[in-house]
């Protein structure tokens, strides 16, 4: 990945164009990891709604020892979420070229963990299940929370129900038909670009999404390193950039 433009992607100063861009690797990332991580712990992570609604299912079903499970998750999701945010505010109170690059270091490492935690998983185990899904949980808040800081809220990248929203709201604009009985009205117009955005953010998660069952199905949780590199590559660029920096501040 070139120097510049790895610098661009994940640096402090932003552009809407960058935002966009890093915007379609993260969406993949997370296809392969919500994907990918379905095989191990047979249940979807990057997406709080259905968690939800089966800790309402549970609850009404009388399924009660489901229930802490289920809020195990939940909170690993906000906690990662969180722990996004302080890792951000903590980088921009001083400065960092890295305050986005961090979370996604980390995101690399904890991806790392669960390769390894996975690889040795025993699904009999209750515990160490829980255990794995909540590390999943946490780093799909803690990837979901980058992009939605560095994005004004504007991308979202670890679920699609939002975006094929949108993209039907985008839809209904462009087939409005304009009768011309309300001129005195503004026009119905699609955010053409807007709408491509929504579409490659739909894609690159779908086509993460295969790439991760595909990978995770014949790699195993070795699967789990070139994403963890991608990641990597992504956030190394500012790291250093803080590191050069340091070290120029420091008395020879």
């Amino acid at each position: 990945m070139p120097v510049q433009f790895a610098r661009t992607l994940t640096g402090a100063l932003r552009a809407q164009r960058a935002n966009r861009q890093l915007g379609l690797v993260l969406a993949f990332i997370a296809g392969a990891i919500n994907a990918g991580g379905f095989l191990a712990v047979h249940q979807y992570t990057s997406h709080m709604t259905g968690i939800v609604s089966a800790l309402a299912d549970n609850a009404v079903l009388g399924h009660t020892g489901a229930i802490p499970a289920g809020l195990a998750a939940l909170a690993a999701f906000v906690g990662g979420a969180a722990c996004s945010a302080l890792m951000i505010n903590f980088a921009r109170r001083r400065q960092l070229h890295s305050q986005y690059a961090l979370p996604l270091l980390f995101e690399a490492v904890l991806l790392l963990c669960f390769g390894v935690a996975g690889a040795q998983l025993n699904s009999a185990d209750p515990l160490h299940l829980l255990m794995t899904i909540m590390l999943l949980c946490f780093i799909m808040g803690l990837q979901n929370a980058v992009i939605t800081k560095l994005s004004g809220a504007e991308i979202r990248t670890t679920h699609i129900t939002g975006i094929v929203t949108d993209i039907g709201i985008e839809l209904g604009r462009m087939a409005y038909w304009h009768s011309g009985r309300h001129v005195q009205l503004p026009p119905v117009r699609a955010d053409r670009a807007h709408l491509l955005l929504l579409l490659g953010l739909a894609g690159c998660f779908v086509g993460g999404a295969f790439t991760g069952a595909y990978g995770f199905r014949f790699a195993g949780y070795a699967m789990t390193v070139p994403l963890a590199l991608l990641l990597l590559a992504l956030a190394s660029v500012p790291m250093y950039d803080d590191v050069r920096a340091r070290r120029t501040r420091q008395p020879s």
